[in-house]
């Protein structure tokens, strides 16, 4: 069964709960995700995009299947600065995702992280995300543990499941080329493991 996340703007906190974009509210120890990029001479840590994060026992009555666990916290990341408008971002759609898991849920602080040389934090204002059931398997916006709809995304991943497909939305500049959809994919047995550093992204464009 799809579930499909539903976003809105909120003044309340959302430290440790389900909230779209934001700063993920990282366990202390883990660090937050980076990919090495290479500029001229210089190799450096570039953060990948912080997507969202989902608390595991919100999502639980819309996981009729018990595919995901039903306790913890699930972290999304992925280099989609570019498509969110940041033309100059070293990311490339190539570099895999990162998903992290863990079952602490409590005391947790937002991840703390500013543009060089400034006080302006990196991360967009969080919003409050509500679940739902979706009324097809399949479908455009965000949704988790559906079935992608373009035939050449179900060949290439055939055999894992789609974790999170994040849709184009206008409200947050985020387009993907022309047209487009980037997901989240894991190897049924991965998940079954919880094994989620075994990850994979896909982007889908016209």
């Amino acid at each position: 069964m799809a579930i499909k996340l539903l976003t809105q703007v909120t003044t309340k906190s959302l430290v440790g709960k389900s909230h779209w974009w934001g700063a993920p509210d990282l366990p202390e120890g883990v660090p937050y995700p980076t990919v090495e990029v290479s500029d001229g001479d210089e190799t450096y840590a570039e953060p990948l995009t912080f997507l969202g994060q989902i608390r595991c026992n919100e999502l639980a009555p819309f996981d009729t299947e018990h595919l995901l666990p039903q306790e913890g916290m699930l972290w999304f990341f992925a280099p989609l600065d570019y498509f969110l408008g940041e033309a100059d971002s070293p990311l490339d759609y190539h570099m895999p995702p990162r998903v992290i898991y863990s079952r602490q849920t409590e005391g947790l602080r937002p991840y703390d992280l500013h543009w060089e040389g400034t006080d302006e934090s990196i991360f967009r204002p969080a919003e409050k995300i509500v679940f739902t059931v979706a009324d097809q398997s399949s479908g455009d916006g965000l949704m988790m543990l559906c079935t992608p709809y373009q035939d050449e995304v179900l060949s290439q991943h055939s055999g894992d499941v789609c974790l999170l497909q994040v849709d184009e939305d206008d409200r947050w500049g985020l387009r993907f080329y022309d047209c487009g959809m980037n997901y989240i994919f894991i190897p049924a047995r991965n998940l079954s493991c919880r094994h989620f550093d075994k990850a994979t992204g896909e982007l889908f464009y016209y």
